[in-house]
């Protein structure tokens, strides 16, 4: 076979990793199937054949490849009839360093569920020609706003230890209902767990591993737009603590009650986004802040 026809995987950083289970398989392909049976064996072999499944070093493996407990394979996720999310992310900075990007509502920040292209790092990834985007961060897929994205490995433990060591000041933006028996600003702190179905976070009795400072900054009407500064970062951490006041954010799907699943909505997004991160840089000392341009 000619080498320019040869299979050749897309970059590594787009691979998913799997550590193999403990079990009597004979081959990887064997227990691939078997640990994810929504995926026939037809399509992994497909994927084999494609070099779509590599060792940890990013070699691909032969589909006869021998099973071993605790090997370490990379493979690539792939969605069949994935949907495009028609809303755009725009580039408010790019330097050598870092990127930071304005997602739009309804945009995941990572592939994860029925998600894989249709993310912003993948688009991120082809719009810059940058295999090595991590993003630093994460929001919700239904929450608008800015996300830091490390673009240099050699730099990127020192970035990440902004968000490790609580050194970001992230500000985000609200819709909900109004709460004029409540005094503002006022930190809420509480201990939010896992809970059911897994998706959905939940307050429980205990030490608090959550705190976020909420204000006001409009009080017009009904609804109010209030400012949160999460000091924590649990997940659904504003939406659960929001709801927990009496004012969940509007259109919220999940809190305080599940709404039954269906397609997105696109014209009743989330009433929430990350408006602005501020921090010192840890390479040269000077204070940097960015600003979302969308709005809520």
């Amino acid at each position: 076979m000619p080498i320019d026809a040869e299979p050749r995987a897309p970059p590594l950083s787009h691979a998913s990793t799997l550590r193999l289970p403990p079990g009597a398989w004979a081959t990887v392909l064997d227990c691939l199937c078997a640990h994810f049976p929504g995926i026939d064996r037809v399509e992994w072999r497909d994927r084999f054949a494609r070099a779509r499944v590599l060792d940890a070093a990013g070699v691909p493996l032969a589909i006869d490849a021998a099973y071993r407990n605790g090997l370490t394979i990379r493979y690539f996720r792939e969605v069949a009839d994935e949907p495009r999310i028609p809303f755009e992310a725009s580039i408010i900075h790019v330097d050598k360093e870092i990127v930071i990007a304005d997602k739009p509502h309804f945009l995941a920040v990572m592939p994860a569920g029925r998600f894989v292209e249709e993310t912003l790092l993948r688009r991120l990834m082809r719009q810059l020609d940058n295999p090595h985007l991590v993003p630093l961060h994460r929001i919700d897929r239904g929450t608008a706003g800015l996300v830091m994205f490390s673009a240099n490995p050699a730099t990127r433990s020192r970035y990440q230890a902004l968000f490790r060591q609580q050194c970001i000041e992230k500000n985000y933006e609200a819709l909900a209902p109004a709460l004029p028996e409540l005094s503002f600003p006022l930190h809420l702190r509480s201990r939010i767990v896992g809970g059911e179905p897994f998706f959905r976070m939940q307050e429980e009795p205990g030490a608090s591993n959550s705190e976020t400072r909420i204000g006001v900054i409009d009080r017009g009407g009904r609804s109010w737009r209030y400012a949160l500064q999460p000091v924590s970062g649990r997940k659904h951490q504003l939406r659960v603590h929001m709801a927990s006041l009496g004012a969940p954010i509007l259109n919220d799907p999940l809190y305080p009650q599940l709404a039954e699943a269906a397609t997105d909505d696109y014209t009743r997004p989330l009433k929430l986004l990350a408006r602005s991160l501020a921090f010192v840089d840890p390479l040269d000392g000077r204070s940097r802040q960015f600003k979302s341009l969308l709005d809520i």
